[in-house]
């Protein structure tokens, strides 16, 4: 059996052992080890040891933590619980309000931390149950609050966009630039969707009663706008805009914003020493599981590259009978059924590598073939049968009916789609904030 070859029959393997449950990381270095042996001798041992070190060495993770941490203090202190409550009050009157703040706080939410399962957990904890008590729709409320969690993925300061830029070879900032407006993009079209059903139909989406208008003043409003809504907001925007403008690297601007935000929760005096210990705690334990396996995924893309099967790969790409649109299109498709049963990370560190090369080949952009990536990767987090928002939904919401939820995530998906094929269609909704700012 030739290295090539050797190689696909590893990558195959790979998939074999993700699905059967068997802890990712782990499957990437034993298959790694035994196939890069067979290929290439103890060469495989030094080259494991130099991926992980290198990406050890990788400043531009340092990001990773502290990011996280600064979703972590956002969500333990309850700084987007207030916010949620002060959005309530101030736009309460419009039909389907409380959509349009479970997506204006998920847009927010989505820019301090890319966790999805912590955002749709936090979402269905604090929009759930007044939803369900005002009489809103469960299906477009679950769909609001799954569809809005996911944005984690794609808005800035997105984990997922930090791992993807050295894997493509795009700058960091780069692609948080590009990933704004098609972010922006579903979370509008979202929101126009729940308002236009709810003013067709006022019973999917009553506004608040008069009752709890009375009872706050407009001078609370406006106390619970400047204290509530407007400091989270500016040290999210802040630290997006040294990123993207070029001020501070990724890593510095994360470390501004994680240390803002701990400043902020403790000035409102909602961070007791409890919710920081777990903070800390739940930061160390996702960047270790993230960090491992990244190096263990990178440790099998090295192994696959130097086998030759990553080329091999690309020539029978290239000289299938397709145009460059329909090959586009099948791995976009490739991409979505994969999202559904795998992890993001083998996705981004084993399957876009593969296909990197093909798509520059037929002249698509890097960048822009990324964010299409990002955004798919999106849509399968609420496609059934994994839909992974699905299940952290039913956790915090155990009275709503998967069957409902579902059929909720599904309408959002529809939109999803749209919204890849306006990217398709339209590269400068990708392209143009990169070109802008980098003139």
């Amino acid at each position: 059996m030739s290295e090539p070859i050797l190689g696909l029959v590893a990558l195959g393997l790979v998939f074999v052992g993700l699905l059967t449950g068997y802890p990712m990381a782990f499957t990437f270095i034993f298959i790694a080890l035994l196939f890069g042996y067979v290929g290439m001798g103890d060469r495989v041992v030094n080259l494991m040891q130099f991926q992980f070190f290198s990406l050890m060495r990788n400043t531009t993770m340092a990001a990773i933590p502290l990011f996280l941490f600064m979703g972590f203090i956002l969500e333990k202190s309850g700084l987007m619980e207030r916010m949620f409550m002060a959005l309530r009050l101030l736009l309460g009157r419009l039909n389907g309000s409380l959509y349009l703040v479970v997506l204006l706080v998920a847009t927010v939410f989505a820019a301090a931390t890319g966790i999805v399962g912590a955002s749709v957990t936090v979402l269905g904890v604090m929009a759930a149950p007044i939803m369900q008590r005002t009489g809103y729709d469960t299906r477009i409320s679950a769909g609001a609050i799954a569809a809005g969690g996911t944005l984690g993925i794609l808005i800035p300061p997105s984990i997922l966009l930090i791992v993807m830029g050295p894997v493509v070879g795009v700058p960091v900032s780069d692609l948080f630039s590009a990933a704004i407006v098609p972010g922006l993009m579903l979370s509008t079209v979202y929101i126009l969707y729940t308002l236009l059903r709810s003013y067709l139909n006022p019973t999917l989406g009553p506004p608040i009663t008069d009752a709890e208008i009375a009872e706050t003043t407009l001078g609370e409003k406006l106390r619970e706008l400047l204290l509530g809504v407007i400091p989270v907001f500016l040290i999210i925007a802040a630290t997006l805009g040294f990123i993207i403008s070029g001020i501070a690297t990724p890593t510095d601007a994360a470390a501004t914003g994680a240390l803002a935000s701990l400043i902020l929760a403790l000035v409102y005096r909602k961070l007791d020493w409890n919710a920081f210990r777990q903070s800390v705690y739940s930061t160390l334990l996702l960047t270790a599981m993230i960090m491992f396996l990244l190096a263990s995924a990178n440790f099998f893309g090295a192994v696959f590259s130097r086998l030759g099967s990553g080329e091999l790969l690309t020539e029978f790409l290239l000289h299938l009978p397709f145009s460059p649109m329909v090959m586009l299109l099948i791995i976009l498709g490739i991409v979505f059924v994969l999202g559904s049963p795998l992890e993001w990370i083998p996705i981004v560190l084993v399957i876009v590598p593969i296909f990197l090369p093909t798509m520059v080949e037929m002249g698509y952009d890097p960048l822009w073939f990324s964010i299409l990536v990002a955004v798919t990767l999106q849509t399968s987090w609420l496609t059934p049968p994994m839909a992974l928002s699905a299940y952290f939904l039913k956790g915090v919401v155990p009275n709503w009916s998967m069957g409902d939820i579902y059929l909720g995530m599904l309408q959002f998906v529809v939109l999803q789609l749209i919204v890849v094929g306006l990217l398709i269609l339209v590269p400068d909704l990708v392209l143009w904030l990169p070109r802008v700012l980098g003139n």
